[in-house]
């Protein structure tokens, strides 16, 4: 019986994209690897790295100048780099971060299957490769577990006691509890992130739709009654599970947390009783109070199954687009006017700056 539920949970965990929604493309000249659907830029390196498990897994490093924190990004059960590849360029631009993002063992033109095990070798090799390939420190990177992804994310993160941070994008408490109502932890269950999210001791942000279909929203909630330091978790009131980004909410709660992420400990501290950013003793019932949102920022309600072939992925392109722009826009205005003050703490009053405008946005 235990063999049989944990295959059906590894069912349902992944659902490559079939055929991948790219190739690899490797210049006769330089040897540098592109995808196939979009062209070389300078910013972006694109990477083979081979697993402890014996996979090749496919990987791209998107730098930004600006960065002083690096997103290992772990993606859905549903997307490969060539459905990621837009969005992690905005992210980096928006967050001002460096991002690698990576496909697991059997996705887009990673070789091998896919399985728990082979992710969890999957996002070390990815974590290695950014210690040594790009100098990046273990205080300074924040993962980002989307879904599925949250199972590689938390399993790495009880292993790395000094991380800057983590967010959780529409998490499972594990692959059964998705699927079954179970009480307790069996061990055939897969991604046990119930279990391991008490042992992470970096602020974890947790991002989730009260609308989602495939992860009920319960699942984010219980997880962040877990979390050992809670930082105010972004409920987005109608949102489903593969819609979050359209939100305004989504890139401007993220823009906040890691701003106060990158603060030492010290002024993170002190902003925590100031402005009670943190809050662990918010009581659970507060939580599915969802920011305000623009209604005409997000798709038609629609049926979500986490299928790429259910997405329209150009237009959700197009949308985060429009509402990255819209928010950079009034940013550079913002940035213009702080540039005539001459100033040493200039840039920290243009993000206090920033930071008033999108709590006057929230409402």
């Amino acid at each position: 019986m235990g063999g049989v539920t944990s295959s059906m949970a590894a069912k349902f965990a992944f659902f490559p994209p079939n055929p991948p929604s790219y190739k690899l493309v490797q210049d006769e000249v330089t040897g540098l690897l592109t995808l196939s659907c979009f062209p070389h830029r300078e910013n972006v390196e694109v990477l083979k790295l081979s697993t402890r498990r014996g996979t090749e897994i496919v990987a791209m490093y998107v730098r930004n100048p600006m960065a002083t924190s690096t997103l290992l990004y772990s993606h859905g059960n549903a997307a490969d780099l060539g459905q990621m590849y837009e969005l992690f360029i905005e992210l980096s631009i928006h967050l001002r971060v460096n991002l690698m993002g990576y496909d697991y063992s059997g996705y887009g033109q990673s070789s091998g299957k896919p399985s728990e095990q082979n992710t969890y070798a999957d996002i070390e090799e990815a974590y290695k490769c950014l210690e040594e390939n790009f100098g990046a420190k273990e205080e300074d990177i924040i993962l980002y577990g989307q879904s599925v992804g949250s199972g590689p994310t938390l399993d790495i993160a009880t292993r790395l006691p000094r991380l800057r941070a983590i967010v959780l994008h529409s998490p499972i408490l594990s692959g059964l509890r998705v699927m079954y109502p179970v009480k307790r932890t069996y061990w055939f269950d897969i991604y046990k992130n119930i279990d391991k999210i008490p042992l992470v001791n970096c602020p974890v942000l947790i991002i989730h739709g009260t609308a989602d279909e495939v992860v009920d929203c319960s699942h984010g909630k219980q997880l962040w009654e877990l979390c050992k330091e809670k930082y105010e978790p972004l409920w987005l009131k109608g949102g489903n599970h593969c819609d979050l980004e359209l939100y305004p909410e989504y890139i401007r709660h993220l823009k906040k947390f890691i701003s106060t992420v990158e603060k030492s400990p010290s002024q993170r501290h002190s902003s925590r009783r100031s402005t009670d950013r943190f809050e662990p003793s918010r009581r659970s019932t507060d939580c599915f109070e969802a920011p305000r949102r623009s209604t005409d920022r997000r798709e038609k309600h629609r049926p979500s199954t986490d299928r790429p072939d259910k997405l329209k992925t150009n237009d959700k392109l197009e949308k985060i687009r429009m509402s990255f722009d819209q928010m950079e826009k009034s940013r550079r205005s913002v940035d213009c006017h702080e540039k005539s003050r001459k100033s040493t703490d200039q840039p920290e009053r243009a993000r206090k700056s920033v930071d008033r405008l999108d709590r006057i946005r929230a409402g």
